[in-house]
């Protein structure tokens, strides 16, 4: 195992490649994440932001190249160690993905209980130093169904930094939100990964909540690497693919219509066979 430096990034990835059987999802990408920042990673739907995290994770292994989290090769730990590294990330999912049968206290108290000898006093403390780092220790005893989706979405990510992690991760943490939740959410993941000493990736498609609040960002298509820079850098690109994406424009390099004939032939060929 390699000892820990302040100095070295928190996460490395080095001309990783990945493919489901023979379809290629990632092909060269090079990543760094720094220890304390935030970073975005962004692109299109289908571009591999989310295999970057399964990768990261060791829910699956790279097909070449490397990941390496904390100076640890992820692919080449066992179980064990593997198990180990995952109790320092947190992970909070699209959706939330609370426990829908437990309560808000339960869900935010699962980890430490699982993880921990910690006595229940102890965990309550924690459990309430959570729920008021998110804004919501007054919903400790409701019921996930009693919660609106940016209220439940706060409450995932208390559970998610339970434990205090070195490493978030969040998967469209602004999906589906409204635009005060959104902001909500925003200047959490900001405001927590400063406060625990954290580095943080987000995959997202919500560029300018993103901008206020991460220090780098990389533009991921077709399983590359197209662009990548600070908040401003991305703001000014000329490149077309992000300007595109930044601006929201329907016509680019991401086309808005599906290849196919030009419409009049297609409809003069359809006349030809009537």
């Amino acid at each position: 195992m390699t000892p820990e430096s302040s100095s070295e990034p928190l996460v490395q990835l080095t001309n990783v490649s990945f493919a489901y059987d023979s379809r290629p999802v990632l092909a060269g990408i090079n990543m760094t994440i720094p220890r304390g920042k935030v970073v975005a990673i962004m692109g299109i739907s289908g571009g591999g932001k989310t295999t970057t995290l399964r990768l990261i994770g060791g829910q699956l292994k790279a097909t070449s190249g490397q990941v390496k989290v904390a100076g640890q090769d992820v692919a080449g730990l066992d179980s064990d160690e593997l198990y180990r590294l995952r109790r320092r990330m947190g992970m909070l999912f699209q959706f939330g993905a609370l426990f829908t049968d437990m309560s808000v206290y339960d869900n935010v108290a699962f980890q430490m209980r699982e993880h921990t000898d910690l006595p229940d006093d102890m965990i309550h403390d924690l459990v309430m130093m959570k729920l008021e780092a998110v804004g919501l220790r007054g919903v400790a005893r409701l019921m996930p169904s009693e919660l609106s989706g940016g209220m439940a979405r706060r409450v995932a990510l208390a559970r998610a930094v339970a434990l205090d992690p070195m490493l978030m991760m969040y998967d469209e943490p602004f999906a589906g939100l409204d635009p005060i939740s959104l902001s909500i959410i925003g200047e959490l993941i900001r405001s927590l990964n400063d406060a625990l000493g954290a580095s943080s990736i987000v995959v997202t498609h919500d560029i300018q909540e993103s901008l206020k609040i991460v220090d780098y960002i990389y533009f991921v298509s077709g399983g590359q690497i197209v662009a990548e820079g600070t908040a401003d850098d991305i703001r000014n690109s000329s490149a077309p693919y992000v300007h595109q994406f930044v601006w929201g424009e329907a016509d680019g390099p991401v086309a808005f219509h599906y290849p196919s004939l030009p419409y009049g032939e297609e409809i003069q060929a359809v006349a030809d066979h009537a």
